[in-house]
């Protein structure tokens, strides 16, 4: 009886060590995951923060300049630095004028009479949409086109 009893205490002490020993684990796993994240973002800031400058400048610029070519280039030039710093961390946009509606990545704002399109095609955006690595982060506004119906006067 006794000797059971050791062994219930020792299978009992096992098994809040191993408790004990999960939680830490999942504590550090939990940290490092936070971590990372952290870390991520840090970078994503960091990126950003030039962009930031750079508007600063454009804004001060505008405010000064009567060149309204040079600051809306000088703006074109920021806007496709932003574009490419997103590109790299996994940002893409959606693809839809003249491809079938997919309502996983658009949502439809209009559909419009068409004989020249096949129905359901994409016809105008209204509203880009986004991927970040395989997720629809925003989906697209669209206008889609239905068949129209021939009259019967021709």
């Amino acid at each position: 009886m006794k000797a059971e009893q050791a062994k219930s205490m020792d299978y009992l002490n096992r098994l809040k060590y191993l408790q004990a020993d999960f939680e830490n684990y999942r504590k550090r796993v939990e940290r490092n995951l936070s971590e990372a994240t952290q870390r991520s973002n840090e970078r994503l800031i960091a990126n950003l923060l030039g962009v930031m400058d750079d508007l600063e400048r454009a804004i001060e610029t505008g405010k000064t300049t009567k060149n309204i070519a040079a600051l809306s280039e000088g703006v074109e030039i920021i806007y496709r630095n932003l574009c490419t710093m997103l590109e790299r961390e996994g940002l893409t946009r959606i693809e839809t004028v003249g491809k079938p509606f997919d309502p996983n990545m658009h949502e439809i704002l209009a559909r419009v009479p068409s004989k020249n399109h096949e129905e359901g095609t994409v016809v105008e955006e209204a509203r880009k949409g986004f991927m970040f690595k395989g997720k629809v982060m925003r989906p697209s506004i669209v206008k889609i086109t239905y068949k129209e119906e021939e009259s019967e006067e021709n």
